[in-house]
């Protein structure tokens, strides 16, 4: 698939939710990704993980500011962010500018004809 990368890594921070992942993975055959359980703040603490993603996606979790600042170590420039935001969008782009120092607002990609969309980012 086209602009999907080869390689995914799935962070949860769960352990029921990685199981279930792992579980998926194995049935469905997909070999292209693994699954960590952590927090993405912990991955911050491992030098291999830092400007090794060329994406990254995220819901539920954070403001839009602080998830972009914890993601912005591990995405390499020219890299993307992809957040799922609801109808408070504006305002967190508004409320926090601080995210402008690494990251692009890139577009917004629609979801079904509600207020949720997915906000695109691009690494400076």
């Amino acid at each position: 698939m086209l602009g999907v990368g080869s390689r995914w890594t799935l962070v949860e921070s769960r352990r029921t939710k990685t199981l279930f992942l792992r579980r998926a993975l194995e049935e469905l055959r997909i070999e292209c990704a693994t699954v960590m359980l952590s927090r993405l703040e912990d991955l911050l603490e491992i030098e291999e993980h830092i400007g090794s993603y060329s994406g990254f996606t995220s819901r539920a979790t954070l403001p839009l500011a602080p998830t972009l600042a914890l993601a912005s170590p591990l995405v390499r420039p020219g890299g993307f962010a992809f957040l799922w935001k609801g109808s408070k969008r504006e305002a967190e782009m508004a409320a926090d500018l601080e995210w402008g120092r690494d990251w692009d607002f890139d577009g917004l990609l629609g979801i079904g004809d509600g207020s949720t969309t997915v906000a695109r980012f691009k690494r400076k």
